[in-house]
């Protein structure tokens, strides 16, 4: 499989440098010492962290524009398009089932959710939704959702408490999953990936479709960059303002953190569209455009490449541990030694990644 003519190379490098940020975070040197915004927040606020799992969802929705807009105008019937949507969906989920299973594979305490089955989840309805619906209806959408979510968690009581709670294990997401989401929870009560807040995820890749519509839009380049920036700025306004009374929190996804970490997603977009796509500066994001190449492919294979660098021991050490504390011992600051080593395991992963781009081969889970 070739990469298709006309791409938008900011998009792959977008896509890309998302997915080399999420394997840095994933993967520190040493989790007891990590900056703090290379870490998730607690629970509210805003890391650097937090914004890229969303990031990454938009960027589905406006693959999902780019993807199927072609294919529609090819004419192909849509049972065969939600043929291999639904197909597409159920892989990713199953690759996720398999990641939160490795190494032990315990059947008995598995868990359900994750960030591949979000991907999945979002995927599917985000798709299904481009192919049923107008862009004006995925506004309608938009809005509905969010004001519904915020309404909802500011409104209802969780039941067994009596009272509307925001905080972690005591909400009405967490009520949610309680009752109706198997297995293991992440965090033990609770869990980010939940079932309430994916329909709110699922909003922040309707965002991306939205922008993908402009993006594929008749309008001048620099016309589009406008907009898309212009947009991308009074929704991160919107959703910090929103967020004094609906904090922005990545673990509730909340609506206030849908539009902060959509817009942005616009305004990085918007950016490299300009810098790249129009202006033609195109060696600074190569990198980026490598691993966008195999985003989730990549993504998999560092968590398998994980078993060596971070549990495989060396005289009693995983490899992790062993350069860290060299480094430290060399009067670097922990933090700096830990992440030092989550850039060399991104450049790692890095390697697999140009050799599947130079022999163009493009795996699409």
């Amino acid at each position: 499989m070739s990469l298709q003519p006309n791409r938008l190379i900011s998009l792959d490098a977008l896509r890309g440098f998302t997915i080399a940020a999420m394997i840095m975070v994933n993967f520190p040197g040493n989790e007891q010492y990590v900056y703090f915004t290379l870490q998730h927040s607690k629970w509210n606020g805003l890391s650097f962290t937090d914004t890229i799992a969303p990031v990454f969802l938009f960027v589905i929705g406006v693959s999902i524009v780019y993807a199927y807009t072609k294919r529609l105008k090819d004419g192909t019937p849509k049972i065969n398009l939600y043929r291999k949507i639904i197909f597409r969906s159920l892989k990713i989920f199953a690759v996720g089932m398999f990641l939160n299973l490795m190494p032990d594979f315990d059947f008995s305490n598995v868990r359900w959710t994750g960030t591949l089955h979000r991907i999945a989840l979002v995927f599917m309805f985000c798709a299904l939704l481009f192919l049923n619906t107008t862009w004006k209806q995925q506004v309608w959408i938009t809005a509905i959702l969010l004001i519904g979510y915020w309404l909802a968690l500011t409104q209802i009581p969780t039941p067994g408490v009596g009272k509307v709670m925001l905080e972690p294990g005591v909400n009405l997401v967490a009520w949610v999953d309680s009752k109706y989401l198997p297995g293991k929870m992440w965090q033990g009560t609770w869990d980010p990936e939940s079932i309430l807040s994916t329909v709110t995820a699922t909003v922040s890749g309707i965002t991306g479709m939205l922008a993908g519509r402009l993006m594929t839009s008749s309008l001048m380049p620099g016309t589009k960059v406008n907009y898309m920036m212009t947009a991308g700025l009074i929704s991160a306004i919107a959703g910090y303002f929103w967020g004094l009374a609906f904090p922005v929190n990545e673990n509730l996804w909340t609506s206030s953190f849908v539009l902060v970490t959509s817009g942005l997603a616009a305004l990085l977009l918007g950016a490299l569209y300009f810098l790249v796509d129009i202006l033609g500066y195109k060696k600074g994001v190569h990198s980026g455009v490598i691993f966008g190449a195999n985003a989730i492919a990549v993504y998999v294979l560092a968590d398998i490449l994980a078993l060596f660098f971070y549990r495989a021991e060396f005289g009693g050490l995983p490899l992790n541990e062993i350069l860290v504390n060299q480094m430290v011992q060399r009067g670097l600051q922990p933090e700096l030694a830990s992440w030092i080593y989550a850039l060399f395991f991104v450049a790692v992963n890095f390697v697999p990644a140009y050799i599947l781009y130079r022999k163009k081969i493009f795996i699409k889970l």
